[in-house]
């Protein structure tokens, strides 16, 4: 869904540590080239897209995603680089 976004080039959803759900969601994005997005403006756009439980409590944008190498992306890079610290 986040990909739908017109501001939105690409988007992945891992699941990070939570203390109390377990795990919660964390959307890494990428914008279109010359544009800025907002983690507000990207929650109110999947507020009635899809269940409340189910938006990322925390939006990183990076300037790119990882892939693997066949080009899909790539999530476990995504998971060492939260738990190295390098997403918030």
């Amino acid at each position: 869904m986040l990909m739908a976004h017109p501001k939105v080039f690409e988007a992945v959803v891992i699941g990070i540590p939570h203390p109390k759900w377990q795990e919660r969601p964390l959307a890494c994005i990428v914008t279109v080239p010359g544009q800025t997005v907002t983690e507000d403006e990207l929650k109110e756009f999947l507020k009635d897209k899809i269940a409340s439980w189910w938006i990322p409590d925390k939006i990183a944008l990076m300037d790119q995603l990882p892939k693997t190498s066949v080009g899909k992306f790539s999530k476990r890079a995504l998971r060492e680089l939260y738990a190295e610290g390098k997403i918030k």
